[in-house]
């Protein structure tokens, strides 16, 4: 198994840092905007990007937690533990995830979101866009497109889980 580092801690940064000017820039309201992290990395990067816009706009945006488990296709749990403080009915509002593969957790975390209220608007913000859609789910904001063939693996690891910041691409033997 060959893996190789595509994106450092200081590059992740500098990704992130992104996201969150384009969000800036594409949102006219951003006091109408709410994140909704999709657990568990998901939720330390919309973390990140909260602080960023706390920053640079001097703005407290509401920040949830999704867990998609419940709402998957392919597997059953009972037990949800989505943490939203906020109610998203009108709001615009932006999830939040390490990767985009087939787009079936995003397909999830819609139901989830839909299940706690109407939001105006969804758009959804990636770290790493890898391709190999199965659904039709795009990002509108990518920290960075990274090509893949399907026998590859993209590890996403955040300091605040794994001890370090950075994005790995494994070949599966």
């Amino acid at each position: 198994m060959k893996s190789k580092e595509i994106i450092d801690d200081v590059t992740m940064k500098r990704a992130i840092t992104r996201i969150t000017y384009e969000i800036i820039e594409r949102n006219k309201n951003l006091d109408n905007i709410v994140l909704a992290g999709i657990k568990t990395r998901g939720v330390f990067i919309a973390k990140r990007i909260q602080e960023r816009l706390s920053q640079l706009e001097n703005l407290d945006v509401p920040l949830g937690e999704l867990d998609i488990k419940p709402f998957r296709d392919d597997i059953k749990v009972e037990e949800d533990t989505t943490v939203m403080s906020v109610d998203i009915t009108d709001k615009d509002v932006i999830l939040v995830d390490d990767v985009l593969y087939t787009g079936r957790t995003i397909r999830a975390a819609i139901d989830n979101l839909v299940s706690l209220g109407r939001p105006a608007r969804v758009s959804l913000a990636v770290l790493v866009d890898r391709g190999h859609r199965e659904l039709p789910i795009r990002a509108d904001y990518v920290g960075k497109n990274i090509p893949t063939s399907s026998s590859e693996e993209v590890i996403v690891e955040v300091v605040e889980v794994d001890g370090k910041d950075r994005v790995t691409l494994v070949e599966e033997a």
